[in-house]
C-alpha cells in the first residue's frame, strides 16, 4: 500500500547524516516532505568498517530506492559460522532469510545517493546544538529553523536528545571491539570456507574474539574483541603477537590490521530512554536505543524505526504530528526494546560463542518487515 501524499509539503529538519538520518530523510522526501539534513562534519562519510544487514533493513532499502546500489558491491555469505577454540560448532544460514554483508562506507554512499535522488537537502558543517519540542532546531551558528517534524539521528551523544532532557539510563559492557577494513587475502589464508562470516572465540585462557565478515570480493571487515580491562587486548595499534598467537589461521589479515591507520577501541554501550518522542521531536538510532552489537541489529533497528517514523508522520494530519509520534513509538518500540535487552544479555554472557544462537527469538527483529502496512494487525486484534 502506498503511503499518502500531501499536496502541501511539510518540513522536516534532521540532525545527523548517518544510516538512520538518511533513511528517515529519504522516506519523508519520497512522501512529499521538504527535508533538510544537518551534518556537523565538514564532509559526508561513514566512520567504521563493515556491517551485516538482514531482512528488516533490506526491505527498507528496497522501499527507499537504495537496494540495487547496495546489491552491486555486497554479498550474501553461505553461512554464519561459529568457531570456539579453533573448532567449528555451528553453521547457520538463517533458514533462507535474506541478509547481506557490505562495508559501512558503501552502505552510506548508497543511502546518500538515494536521499539526493529524493530531493533531500544536505548541509555539511551544520551542527544542531539544541532542539525544541515545539518544532525547531538551533544551529551552532545561532540560526533557528522551524519544522513540522524534528528528527534526532545524531548518535549516542545526541545534542537533540540532551538539549531537551530526555530521561535515559546508560550502561557499559565489560567488552568492546577494534574494527578494521582490510584486504581479503584469500590466497594467503589458504584452503577454507573464507566466504563465510566466521565468529572466532577463545574463552580460555583469556577472552579474545575475532569476527570475520567478507564484504565483497575485495574487502574484509574484522572486529577484534577484548575486555575493557585487558590492556594488551584492547591496545591500539594492535599487539600483533598476541592476536596471531590466539588466531594463527588469521595471520595474513591480522598483519593488515596491525598497520591500519587510526585504529580505535570501542566499548559496548546500551542506552535506554524513557521516551523516544517529545512534541514534534522524535529520536532514532543510537540517539534513542544504542545497543551492543551481539545480534547485529543496531543499524537494522535504526533504519526500520526511521522508515516507520516517516510513514507515521506522513499519515498524521498536519497539526497532529505531536499526537502521532507517541503512537508510532508505542507500536514500534517493543520489538526494539526486546532486541536491545537480548543484545546486552548476550554481550554480558558471551553466549554467542556456543553457536546456533540465531533462533526464532533472536531473529525476531531481523525478520520484521517495517514496510508491511499490516504488520501490527495481530497486535491490534
Amino acid at each position: 500500500m502506498a503511503s499518502p501524499q500531501r499536496t502541501t509539503a511539510r518540513r522536516a529538519e534532521i540532525s545527523g547524516a548517518g544510516f538512520a538520518g538518511l533513511t528517515a530523510a529519504t522516506a519523508l522526501a519520497r512522501r512529499g516532505w521538504t527535508v533538510r539534513v544537518h551534518e556537523k562534519a565538514a564532509e559526508l562519510r561513514e566512520q567504521g568498517a563493515g556491517i551485516v544487514l538482514f531482512h528488516n533493513s533490506i526491505k527498507v532499502l528496497r522501499s527507499i530506492g537504495a537496494y540495487d546500489d547496495v546489491l552491486a558491491d555486497s554479498m550474501t555469505p553461505p553461512y554464519y559460522e561459529t568457531r570456539l577454540h579453533g573448532a567449528s560448532v555451528s553453521h547457520e544460514d538463517f533458514g533462507g532469510l535474506p541478509w547481506r554483508t557490505m562495508t559501512r562506507p558503501h552502505l552510506h554512499r548508497c543511502l546518500l545517493a538515494a536521499a539526493r535522488r529524493a530531493g533531500v537537502e544536505i548541509r555539511t558543517g551544520s551542527e544542531v546544538v539544541a532542539a525544541d519540542p515545539e518544532g525547531a532546531v538551533t544551529l551552532a551558528s545561532g540560526e533557528t529553523l522551524r519544522a513540522d517534524l524534528v528528527v534526532g539521528a545524531d548518535g549516542v551523544r545526541s545534542a537533540v536528545r540532551d538539549s531537551i532532557g530526555f530521561e535515559q539510563e546508560r550502561s557499559r559492557s565489560r567488552d568492546g571491539i577494534i574494527r578494521f577494513l582490510v584486504p581479503r587475502r584469500r590466497a594467503e589464508l589458504g584452503p577454507g570456507e573464507w566466504d563465510n562470516v566466521i565468529d572466532f572465540w577463545n574463552l580460555e585462557p583469556r577472552y579474545l574474539r575475532v569476527l570475520y565478515v567478507p564484504c565483497n570480493d575485495r574487502e574484509l571487515y574484522i572486529a577484534l574483541g577484548a575486555p575493557r580491562a585487558d590492556e594488551q587486548g584492547s591496545r591500539t595499534p594492535i599487539d600483533l603477537d598476541l592476536w596471531t598467537s590466539a588466531f594463527p589461521e588469521l595471520t595474513p589479515v591480522l598483519e593488515a590490521a596491525a598497520v591500519a591507520e587510526d585504529p580505535r577501541y570501542y566499548g559496548y554501550q546500551t542506552t535506554v530512554l524513557r521516551s523516544w518522542t517529545r512534541g514534534r521531536v522524535a529520536l532514532v538510532g543510537d540517539a534513542a536505543h544504542a545497543m551492543c552489537p551481539a545480534l547485529a541489529q543496531g543499524a537494522g533497528t535504526a533504519m526500520a524505526n526511521a522508515y516507520t517514523l516517516a510513514d507515521a508522520a506522513t499519515r498524521a494530519e498536519p497539526g497532529a504530528v505531536p499526537d502521532a509520534l507517541p503512537e508510532w513509538e508505542r507500536l514500534e518500540r517493543p520489538i526494539t526494546d526486546r532486541c536491545q535487552h537480548r543484545s546486552a544479555e548476550y554481550a554480558a554472557t558471551r553466549r554467542m560463542s556456543e553457536g546456533n544462537q540465531f533462533d526464532a527469538v533472536n531473529l525476531e527483529t531481523a525478520v520484521y518487515d517495517p514496510t508491511d502496512p499490516h504488520r501490527h494487525a495481530a497486535g491490534r486484534s
